[in-house]
């Protein structure tokens, strides 16, 4: 089986998770691996999906020293962030109903393997 890129709509997903609310990566993760079934979170995958989005102008932080131990980075989406997840919302939609033909014609050749 050819091999499946595990975390194409990881960033979609941070998106998500920071219009709820402002938040630091390792939360995310947490987030993510609560939310999602079966996600299995790379936490340097999250941060490098944060960098990206940061690069993008689609999320922005701000240093939290209000707990006890080091400073964390707090994200926070943009508008253009917003915008991106719309284009992500487009994209899923999309997705579902290919995969819905998909599952549609599997199950009318009756294939038990």
């Amino acid at each position: 089986m050819a091999q499946m890129k595990n975390h194409r709509h990881l960033p979609a997903f941070i998106l998500l998770d920071l219009v709820q609310h402002e938040n630091h990566g390792s939360a995310i993760c947490h987030n993510l691996v609560r939310d999602l079934p079966d996600f299995q979170c790379d936490t340097a995958a999250v941060y490098r999906a944060l960098s990206r989005l940061e690069r993008e102008g689609a999320v922005v932080y701000h240093w939290d020293t209000t707990q006890s131990g080091p400073a964390r980075k707090v994200y926070l989406i943009t508008d253009k962030g917003y915008e991106q997840l719309v284009e992500w919302k487009k994209d899923v939609e999309s997705r579902i109903k290919k995969l819905n033909h998909f599952l549609t014609v599997y199950k009318k050749l009756r294939i038990n393997k």
